[in-house]
């Protein structure tokens, strides 16, 4: 599913921060500001995938970057549906809804960077650390 912030319902939008918050914040441990005022930018899309009672089990969103760069960020699957392609399906949706003539740049956790390769993505500059996790930048340019 697809959906800018003002077409978020509450429970819709409730329920996609508390995956984040499950996984980025309590499970890796990771205190930062997950509500950074990118989500309301008008720009924005939020994709997701939902379980088979509509919990969302894996989200990721896209946003406009300086330079019509898209930014692709927050990709995040629930720990009971990992390993079921989520991730890889909403990226091919991602970068269908952003089409093939902008470059997309992320900041992937280096243990993530093979799923973000199989999608042309290529790291830049040396890992980083973020939150305590290390990350690396990758960018995709535009086709």
């Amino acid at each position: 599913m697809l959906a800018h912030f003002a077409d978020l319902d509450p429970y819709r939008l409730y329920a996609l921060l508390k995956l984040r918050c499950d996984v980025f914040v309590v499970e890796q441990r990771c205190a930062y500001p997950e509500l950074d005022g990118r989500d309301l930018e008008p720009t924005t899309a939020h994709l997701w995938l939902d379980d088979e009672h509509g919990t969302p089990a894996a989200y990721l969103r896209v946003l406009a970057d300086p330079g019509g760069v898209a930014r692709i960020g927050r990709v995040v699957t629930a720990k009971a549906a990992r390993g079921q392609g989520l991730a890889g399906r909403l990226m091919a949706e991602a970068l269908a809804h952003i089409g093939p003539g902008r470059e997309v740049v992320l900041d992937a956790q280096t243990e993530a960077m093979r799923l973000y390769e199989r999608f042309g993505f290529t790291a830049e500059g040396a890992p980083f650390l973020e939150d305590g996790i290390e990350h690396i930048h990758m960018r995709r340019p535009a086709a």
